[in-house]
């Protein structure tokens, strides 16, 4: 990629996204400015050979592609800082949770604006991307897609849906990593040693994941497969099913939509 890209907020999904871009052969450190006003994070990632500054005015104005990746709350002041030095050829790119494409074009003017819901898996070029756009043509959607694709899935979505793809897509790998620890504790519970367990759950979780994508098969279909009549299998399933897995799992992404609901709603009532 021959665009210089700043991204506005060097978090832990931002650096992720950092490391995505270069693991994908996409940029060198040279090609990214990273902002950050933490002190201790600029020095953290400066000693990873990234150029990162505190100062976002400077970023923006050696940049074209834009990526905000703070916290909603930050929003506000990124913008006051920013905007005056967003010009025509930026393209803009936000990972903030529940700011929507036209609160950030009436924040920084008509450029091309993207919504992005990506996941810390970036950084291994395994991210779900979930993208919603404003102001933009057929190049810019062709170079974020691209981007994104590099650095693992995308779909593009319309914006109302972009709340749902955050629970699934962005809390959804905190979700499948905790029923990964359980897995791996249960392995220790049964005899193996908790590297052996992880080793086994992770490779296991990963093989299942790539069923699914490879063969678009639904998952129950792929659970039959491996159910046999009065089988091991099927006997922990039903167990499992006993003590409220599958509803665990919805009620948790239900809980975690309506937070966000709520915060935007707060949100919008303190503007």
């Amino acid at each position: 990629m021959d665009k210089k890209i700043a991204i506005l907020g060097a978090g832990n999904l931002g650096t992720s996204l950092a490391k995505g871009l270069l693991a994908s052969e996409q940029c060198t450190v040279a090609d990214m400015i990273l902002t950050d006003k933490r002190g201790h994070r600029i020095n953290y990632l400066t000693e990873k050979g990234f150029t990162v500054t505190d100062n976002n005015v400077d970023a923006v104005e050696k940049s074209r592609i834009l990526i905000m990746s703070i916290k909603p709350q930050q929003f506000e002041s990124l913008v006051q800082e920013i905007k005056e030095h967003i010009k025509p050829h930026h393209i803009v790119l936000s990972t903030i949770t529940g700011v929507t494409l036209k609160e950030i074009e009436s924040a920084i003017g008509k450029v091309p604006i993207f919504r992005i819901m990506p996941n810390t898996a970036l950084a291994i070029c395994e991210s779900m991307t979930c993208i919603a756009s404003k102001n933009t043509h057929a190049e810019h959607q062709e170079l974020v897609i691209s981007m994104f694709n590099k650095m693992g899935s995308t779909l593009e979505i319309s914006e109302d849906m972009m709340g749902a793809a955050t629970v699934v897509g962005a809390c959804g790998i905190a979700f499948a990593l905790r029923f990964m620890r359980a897995m791996s504790q249960g392995g220790i519970e049964i005899g193996f040693n908790s590297e052996m367990s992880q080793l086994i759950t992770a490779q296991t979780v990963k093989g299942a994941a790539r069923l699914i994508l490879e063969t678009n098969n639904h998952p129950e279909r792929e659970i039959d497969k491996v159910t046999t009549p009065q089988g091991i299998t099927i006997s922990g399933l039903n167990e499992m099913e006993h003590q409220g897995l599958s509803s665990a799992v919805i009620r948790g992404l239900i809980t975690s939509f309506t937070k966000l609901e709520h915060l935007m709603e707060k949100e919008s009532r303190n503007k």
